[in-house]
């Protein structure tokens, strides 16, 4: 592989750009590897991301088929010279890693590491990984490193940008997290109202049934069916809200089944009828389905918090490579230019910014007394 400026940028360049295009730390930890060992033509490449524990929270690696690493066993400890450079936070250059002081072996299935080329990856002052290559694909004079200075000089350029892609990636899954826990708390506020309105039902009916058991023993009789009913009700609202209120699953059933689900919990919570069709759509980029899934549950909230709506139909078609969401309402709608002006939101500015971010457009039709229909177009993958 040639390192000369042109090719040596180009190469920096697409590896960056790489980095850059996820948000899950588990896709940034691969492509950091996968654009290191293509970088510098290495056999292997690893990162280790260190626990609080002398182990690895995450151990990723590149160049190790599956059969090679399930043989390989569990994930090393903080140790040699990986200890190394995670708490002396330098780099390490060798020649032959067996024959450092600080080698300390490895298991049996693991592949045989020669010349080797490891730097510490940090967040300030902070060492949040170590990524390091081995056995450079190039000839090697007796006893001297394939990897040169300038290897590692480009290795340096590329954990600095690492080190801002991975810190990304965190700060974007705590943020998920946040949102998760928020979106699950008012789920299990709609859920709460609709049982309490069960439960006061239920309570209302049963006092009348005792009133009329000595006099009218056959309205009582009555009374009490209807218990039964909205007892076996409450008990399937009850039931909703232990399956319903599980972690949020977008990255598990995808955003179609996520969406169906949240909106038979709105549909069951309040009086408005909430629907859902979908025609075509199978799966997005995660950065546009958590947009749609967001500006879907914000017009929600406005449809059936505000709006006055009997009903709110949620539709996601397929378009081109892309899809778009609408959720339209019969409530008293508004006047779009009046609220701006007055400048009230009710959520457009947020859900704006939603589908800009995940580059697409949003659309907003109402008029005072004829609903409201909000519009969401992502172009897909």
């Amino acid at each position: 592989m040639s390192h000369g400026p042109r090719s040596g940028l180009a190469a920096v360049s697409s590896a960056l750009l790489a980095m850059s295009r996820h948000l899950e730390v588990r896709d940034v930890l691969k492509t950091i590897v996968a654009s290191a060992r293509e970088l510098l033509d290495a056999q292997y490449a690893a990162l280790g991301v260190p626990d609080d524990h002398g182990g690895f929270a995450q151990f990723v690696v590149d160049g190790v088929s599956e059969e090679q690493w399930k043989a390989i066993g569990p994930l090393p400890r903080q140790h040699g010279i990986l200890a190394a450079m995670l708490h002396e936070a330098r780099s390490e250059r060798l020649a032959d890693v067996r024959k450092d002081p600080r080698f300390e072996g490895w298991p049996k299935a693991h592949p045989d590491l020669v010349d080797f080329l490891g730097l510490p990856i940090r967040d300030g002052a902070e060492v949040i990984g170590a990524l390091f290559l081995a056995n450079k694909n190039c000839p090697k004079p007796e006893g001297s490193c394939g990897f040169t200075a300038e290897d590692e000089e480009l290795l340096g350029i590329l954990a600095q940008h690492a080190a801002i892609a991975l810190t990304n990636a965190r700060l974007y899954e705590r943020s998920r997290e946040l949102t998760i826990a928020e979106e699950r708390s008012r789920l299990a506020h709609e859920l709460h109202d609709a049982v309490s309105q069960k439960l006061f039902s239920l309570r209302l009916t049963a006092q009348a049934a005792a009133r009329l058991v000595d006099r009218d023993p056959s309205r009582a009789k009555g009374e009490l069916q209807q218990v039964a009913v909205l007892a076996a009700e409450a008990a399937d609202e009850l039931r909703a809200a232990v399956v319903e209120l599980r972690p949020a699953a977008l990255d598990e059933d995808g955003l179609v089944a996520t969406l169906r689900t949240q909106i038979q919990v709105l549909d069951r919570a309040h009086t408005a009828r909430v629907t859902f069709a979908c025609h075509g759509v199978k799966a997005l980029p995660a950065s546009q389905e958590e947009a749609v899934l967001r500006v879907a549950q914000e017009a929600l909230h406005n449809a059936l918090r505000h709006s006055g709506a009997d009903h709110v139909d949620v539709t996601l078609d397929r378009r081109g490579g892309g899809a778009v969401l609408r959720v339209t309402d019969d409530g008293r709608g508004f006047d779009p230019q009046a609220v701006r002006r007055a400048g009230r939101h009710l959520g457009l500015v947020s859900m704006r910014d939603r589908a800009s971010g995940a580059g697409g457009t949003l659309t907003v039709e109402s008029v005072p007394g004829k609903g409201t229909t909000i519009e969401m177009e992502v172009p897909g993958g």
